[in-house]
């Protein structure tokens, strides 16, 4: 084999493992975005509940208050008293 064809082989090599690098990276760039898109629906999905319950904890409590002010005040709305 003569040096050109050596050397022309060389830069097919070079050539074919730069595409092949740019290739992994472009993978390992999808992956992690669509990891890293997976995580923030989840933790988002998992605020969101979280708000729900504390929501619902609050109102709970704020109608415990009305019926507490309400027996105080006599204003019971229960009629079996």
């Amino acid at each position: 084999m003569s040096s050109m064809q050596l050397s022309f082989k060389a830069d097919q090599s070079e050539g074919n493992r730069e595409a092949w690098n740019r290739s992994e990276m472009e993978s390992t760039n999808q992956t992690r975005d669509e990891a890293a898109t997976t995580t923030a629906h989840a933790t988002k999905q998992e605020t969101s509940g979280f708000l729900q319950q504390t929501g619902e904890q609050m109102m709970h409590m704020a109608q415990g208050a009305v019926d507490t002010v309400k027996n105080t005040l006599g204003f019971n709305d229960d009629k079996s008293n």
